[in-house]
């Protein structure tokens, strides 16, 4: 037997007008929402970088894209293509070699060193696929493989092309509370409701940004361009390395005490170059979705608090550089319009936002004393993240101006909310749920 609902509150529950009550509109309910997108929009750091094109409008249990690798890209890769000369099959991953008159002598060579021995001297290799030269920079590589048409053509310069899709699923999040009739009847705070909506909201934007920030961090590792510094190299970590998106990874322990150098930022900025990742960055400004701004002048760089000494105090490329000379405070070079929430300085390329909440890797790296590290006993580990724009869609915080993307559930204490469990009615309670969905487009 349903309860009576007349002149009962109603709390909304997925719109940000609100649902009327029995007694009338609840017009201080659309005050406590706005008021609370405006409090979160000053704890998001990760959530405005989501990709606005791809922000999901219908929620479902899976979030999915289709990638289309560019043809002259090396991860274009497959058996499709054709030689320009002799319509000989490209088999990925063998070799083609020329002499040194152009002549090929050899296309189907199984590794570089056997290419380069058919060459002979002043010869050129390329490897085969069907991106034609693929990423290759060689000049003798990309003249052998331009697409060159005879006056009859003929069945040659077959290329091919990749589509990959990406995929996320979307994970269900939520918490409640409860209070008592008498803390809403004597407690000294007139606006009580009002904090409680605006806590809950910043509580579970904090929760979504750490669970953004976590699948940022891995994919970066994992997927992204991962970049290993160190000012000591040693058999624990890789110096002034970069492992290309895709290729094959081997798990690291930094050693003790490395610490990032500015040439170590150089080299990462030349590796994300070379990965053509954006140097323009597109953030969401405000709690709309449709309030954005681009940041020029170079890529965003996310650090901890704690990293803040180590950035300032970091010298330039310049060998007799003094302390702090490699560091450029924000405000010698930006205006309000054009900077970013927690930005502090540029080093380099990088424009450095500080990121209070910023996770770390605690013991992550080599035992204090050694420099292979094993399980979790080692030295602190702290990320130094760039997100390339039109990386990644999520789900975030932000509003059309119609709706919100999560769900709240109110209900006071009364006789409407009375049973079993509660005969008398003086509990209530406020619940918020919400949908967490995240999708690498480009990792």
């Amino acid at each position: 037997m349903a309860l009576s609902t007349a002149n009962a509150y109603k709390s909304p529950s997925s719109t940000a007008s609100g649902t009327e009550s029995g007694i009338g509109p609840q017009a201080i309910t659309d005050y406590y929402f706005k008021k609370a997108l405006i409090a979160v929009r000053d704890h998001q750091y990760f959530m405005p970088l989501a990709d606005v094109r791809a922000m999901p409008k219908h929620m479902g249990k899976k979030i999915k894209q289709d990638v289309y690798v560019p043809l002259l890209d090396v991860l274009n890769t497959g058996d499709q293509g054709l030689d320009a000369a002799e319509a000989a099959y490209q088999v990925a991953g063998t070799w083609t070699a020329w002499n040194a008159a152009g002549e090929r002598t050899s296309y189907a060579e199984e590794n570089e060193t056997d290419a380069i021995t058919a060459a002979g001297a002043n010869g050129d290799v390329a490897l085969n696929d069907q991106n034609l030269y693929g990423s290759q920079k060689d000049t003798g590589a990309i003249l052998n493989k331009i697409p060159t048409l005879r006056e009859h053509g003929g069945r040659v310069n077959r290329v091919g092309f990749t589509r990959t899709q990406v995929e996320g699923e979307l994970l269900k999040r939520g918490f409640f509370t409860e209070y008592t009739q008498e803390s809403m009847d004597f407690d000294s705070d007139s606006e009580l409701l009002s904090h409680i909506v605006e806590e809950a909201l910043v509580g579970a934007n904090e929760i979504t940004e750490a669970e953004l920030q976590k699948d940022l961090v891995t994919t970066a590792t994992s997927d992204g361009t991962a970049y290993f510094c160190s000012t000591a190299p040693s058999g624990a970590a890789v110096a002034g390395s970069t492992v290309a998106a895709g290729a094959t990874r081997t798990a690291l322990k930094l050693a003790v005490d490395e610490v990032v150098i500015y040439e170590d930022l150089m080299n990462l900025s030349i590796a994300l170059d070379d990965n053509k990742t954006p140097k323009q960055t597109k953030v969401i400004s405000g709690s709309r979705m449709i309030d954005t701004k681009t940041v020029m002048g170079g890529r965003i760089m996310y650090i901890g608090s704690e990293l803040i000494p180590v950035v300032r105090k970091m010298k330039s490329i310049d060998p007799s550089s003094n302390v702090g000379d490699g560091f450029i405070s924000v405000e010698k070079y930006a205006d309000a319009a054009n900077t970013v929430h927690g930005e502090i300085g540029s080093v380099d390329q990088f424009r450095i936002v500080v990121v209070p909440e910023m996770q770390h890797d605690r013991k992550g790296g080599a035992e204090d004393g050694s420099t292979d590290g094993t399980g979790k006993n080692g030295v602190d580990i702290f990320p130094m993240l760039v997100v390339g724009d039109g990386a990644f869609t999520t789900i975030g915080f932000q509003t059309d101006g119609k709706s919100v993307k999560f769900s709240v559930n109110h209900k006071k204490p009364g006789k409407e909310i009375a049973s079993l469990d509660d005969p008398y009615g003086e509990v209530g309670f406020y619940s918020i749920k919400w949908y967490y969905g995240f999708m690498a487009l480009r990792p």
